[in-house]
């Protein structure tokens, strides 16, 4: 028996090695990243002692757009509605700390009041005195907090499904249970983690591309962004949003999937209910991202609002 436990022993190591070295996922260069997700309208800028990727489009002297993309996204997100939205505007967006081709935030800190200190000192450096915030997401939560904490530089507001009120496994006060098993992410990755997760973020996954999941996962594996990753979601803590929400005098165009997997879209009462000046826009068919899902109908509502 002793004989056979051994055996046995030595099989399951050497299979749990074989497994690990597998599914062993290292970080890719960041020069190897660049050669795919490069483009000649990008540059790095160093905002509050990191260097972050951004990139404009359209003309200098229109009035400007910001787009602020969702957690573990990047400004690719934004490509349909970057090139529809620069025919008219100077189109603003960048990467957060940690996340596409932006560095690690060099402080550690990912928290809501450190991004607010980002885009405003971004702003200033590439003279900026105020600009329409579009946001996903946690995106649409930094853009509302930001009018809220700076009114005089923020024109209009267009938020995405924003993050913000709570939703299950999200309470207020309290930093969310991060399981110790996602530390597991920075060294074992399997792509299809990624792909089942995307999935939810759509209202038909079938409109859910290879070319999309091939950029979300490349980019989580740039140096230091699964960390960056792990950081953000710990030092989220939310607080009831109500307050802050009705200082906002900013016009709001509030767009939302009904079928949206990642945050109820019975929160979008709570943001009429509390915002001043805003509108809703259902997407009876789509997910999270209405912007990618089907960037041509989400953005039909966008382009009137921006009109008026």
């Amino acid at each position: 028996m002793k004989l056979v436990l051994l055996v046995f022993g030595g099989i399951l190591t050497a299979a749990i090695v074989v497994t690990g070295i597998w599914a062993w996922t290292p970080d890719r260069s960041r020069s190897e990243l660049e050669k795919r997700y490069w483009d000649p309208s990008m540059r790095y800028i160093e905002v509050g002692g990191t260097s972050i990727r951004v990139r404009e489009s359209g003309d200098s002297h229109a009035p400007a757009i910001i787009l602020l993309h969702g957690f573990g996204s990047s400004l690719e997100t934004w490509e349909p509605w970057a090139r529809s939205l620069s025919t008219r505007y100077r189109v603003v967006r960048f990467d957060f700390p940690g996340s596409g081709l932006s560095e690690p935030d060099r402080s550690g800190n990912y928290t809501d009041a450190r991004n607010l200190e980002l885009i405003e000192q971004l702003m200033d450096k590439i003279g900026l005195e105020n600009a329409t915030l579009i946001g996903n997401s946690m995106g649409g939560r930094i853009a509302w907090r930001f009018a809220a904490a700076f009114p005089n530089r923020v024109h209009k507001l267009v938020l995405i499904s924003p993050d913000g009120f709570a939703s299950p496994g999200f309470e207020y006060g309290k930093r969310p249970h991060v399981p110790a098993a996602l530390n597991l992410m920075k060294y074992f990755l399997p792509r299809i983690l990624i792909r089942n997760y995307l999935a939810t973020a759509y209202g038909d996954p079938s409109r859910l591309s290879d070319s999309v999941i091939d950029r979300y996962y490349d980019l989580l594996l740039a140096p230091g962004n699964r960390a960056a990753l792990l950081s953000r979601m710990r030092q989220n803590i939310l607080e009831e949003p109500s307050a802050i929400l009705r200082q906002i005098g900013t016009p709001t165009l509030l767009l939302w999937g009904t079928k949206d997997r990642v945050i109820p879209f019975s929160n979008s009462a709570d943001y009429v209910r509390a915002l001043p000046h805003v509108r809703l826009v259902e997407f009876p068919d789509l997910g999270h991202v209405p912007h990618e899902e089907a960037p041509g109908e989400s953005m039909k509502p966008v382009e009137q609002f921006l009109g008026e």
